[in-house]
């Protein structure tokens, strides 16, 4: 574990905080700590800030409720810049959205890697907006029922391509599966968060429950 006193603050005494989402590995802010607040944040277990316009330490969500968990800290091998993995409660930009880096200033020709919430997004849009021709379009327009049906209807795919024993065939229809799971999820209003939250909830609750029968079987 690194020592603080290892960290190279600069001449104002200040170190650059990059902030990440431990969950999407989305970056969300870029801030800055004077060997202060880090302690404070290291402390505390949230972060805490130093504001370099109003040159007063601020902790992250004190006046907006927007607080953020740190899950750890990292320096980057010049031990001049910290990255902070968070568990976040709600927007980290003051704009009031989930990042602050939200402006592109270049797009180029490479692919984005799929991800849950890039097609969450996605999906969303579609809702919004409902192209014409879109399957997707069509589903929101047929509503709830119909988007159930079809969840059903993929789910026991799943089933018979599994109990085939057909690995492609089941991927494919895991795929189908989990793409109409969250087309039912955008009609609700069920954010990939709101998933990740419960499951997260359930790896706690799975931890304590193993750590009570090992303690009752070496008691």
């Amino acid at each position: 574990m690194l020592n603080i006193d290892e960290l190279k603050f600069n001449s104002r005494g200040l170190i650059p905080a990059v902030v990440t989402d431990a969950s999407t590995k989305q970056v969300l802010m870029l801030a800055y700590m004077n060997r202060e607040s880090l302690e404070i944040s290291m402390k505390e277990g949230r972060t805490c800030f130093w504001s370099r316009s109003r040159k007063e330490l601020w902790r992250k969500g004190e006046t907006s409720g927007n607080v953020q968990h740190i899950v750890d800290i990292t320096a980057d091998c010049d031990r001049d810049t910290l990255l902070i993995s968070v568990n976040k409660e709600g927007p980290a930009c003051h704009l009031g959205t989930e990042s602050c880096f939200n402006d592109k200033v270049f797009i180029g020709d490479q692919q984005e890697p799929f991800s849950a919430d890039g097609l969450y997004k996605l999906l969303e849009g579609r809702k919004q907006e409902l192209p014409e021709g879109s399957y997707t379009t069509y589903l929101f327009q047929k509503g709830l029922d119909k988007i159930l049906k079809k969840v059903g209807e993929e789910s026991t795919e799943v089933i018979i391509a599994g109990k085939a024993g057909d690995k492609a065939e089941t991927v494919y229809e895991i795929a189908d599966l989990m793409y109409h799971v969250m087309v039912l999820m955008v009609e609700m209003g069920i954010s990939v968060d709101d998933i990740r939250k419960e499951l997260a909830s359930r790896h706690v609750i799975d931890h304590k429950v193993k750590q009570e029968k090992m303690t009752h079987e070496n008691g």
